[in-house]
């Protein structure tokens, strides 16, 4: 019992910590391959402490699911966390769900942060809740279908089952149906973190905003929630890709040389995982939106295809 809740700790406090300097990161980068100086690593930092010491504007239309909706997005993001193995592979909540309690926790809090948005009656956070409906309602199936062509391996949803599957399989890293999964998987990452070509976070422009429509009415701690939920749910996502795919240096057991092992290794694979982000970011134009559900679409029949190649070989 001791040990769960230790373990839990320091997953948690890894999340909450390492998630915004992964955004950070992935800015920097962005910035000094555009040939600008860009924010710093740390700026994430510095923009939570600022909103937590803020007042709030709240409107006077909103009622009480526009207050819930900042909660419930960091909560189900921060449970989710601790669902999916990070640094070893038994994850400290991995006997309360598996692939589906991940997913449709995500949903939640994208379900919650849709009613916020709309909410508040303006026509900014209506147009963005309708748009990231939609896009969930294509990202959903493609995610799930990647994940299940590698759980099929393990014969279980449970992810530390399908990490500990990974492991002893390290070598099929190259087989179609992972790389596949992965590009799938991959898609779905930029779209759900709403990042280039699918929506561009640095701009405020009616025609392409997306997530940024839905948080115009929040401000003070309630956007600072909402700003780390964000963050951790692509750290989520971030992870899922590179330990179910690629589990090089994930631990096994609760050594302390395995763990500082296991967490090198983290690091660099997601180090890794952001400049392949900030590639694709930079030699990309944003797409026009009724073209972003033909997207999804590709990663639906990548993932499908992982899935069917798992049975052919």
């Amino acid at each position: 019992m001791i040990a769960t809740v230790v373990s839990i700790a320091l997953q948690l406090s890894l999340v909450l910590l390492l998630s915004p300097l992964v955004s950070g990161i992935i800015k920097t980068l962005k910035a000094r391959l555009q040939t600008r100086r860009g924010p710093g690593i740390l700026q994430p930092y510095r923009e939570l402490h600022k909103l937590l010491r803020k007042g709030m504007v709240i409107p006077e239309s909103a009622s009480w699911i526009f207050s819930a909706a900042p909660i419930v997005v960091f909560s189900t993001a921060a449970l989710v966390s601790l669902m999916i193995p990070m640094i070893s592979a038994a994850a400290p909540l991995s006997l309360f769900g598996g692939v589906l309690a991940v997913v449709y926790l995500l949903g939640l809090g994208r379900f919650f942060l849709a009613l916020g948005g709309l909410d508040t009656g303006t026509p900014f956070g209506g147009l963005g809740s309708s748009r990231e409906m939609t896009i969930s309602a294509l990202a959903e199936p493609a995610m799930m279908l990647a994940i299940f062509t590698v759980a099929l391996s393990a014969n279980s949803t449970n992810l530390s089952e399908v990490a500990h599957s990974a492991i002893g399989q390290s070598w099929r890293f190259l087989a179609p149906s992972q790389v596949l999964a992965f590009a799938a998987l991959f898609i779905v990452l930029i779209a759900e973190t709403g990042r280039i070509p699918v929506d561009n976070p640095a701009t405020h422009l009616e025609l392409t905003m997306i997530h940024e429509a839905m948080i115009l009415e929040y401000s003070g701690p309630y956007l600072a929630l909402i700003e780390w939920g964000a963050w951790i749910k692509q750290l989520i996502l971030m992870t899922l890709l590179i330990n179910t795919f690629y589990p090089f240096g994930l631990s096994t057991d609760m050594g302390l040389l395995n763990l500082a092992t296991g967490c090198a290794s983290y690091l660099l694979k997601l180090l890794f995982l952001s400049a392949l982000v900030v590639l694709v970011e930079t030699t990309n134009a944003k797409i026009r939106l009724f073209r972003v559900p033909e997207l999804l679409a590709v990663a639906f029949v990548l993932g499908a295809l992982a899935l069917i190649s798992t049975f052919l070989f």
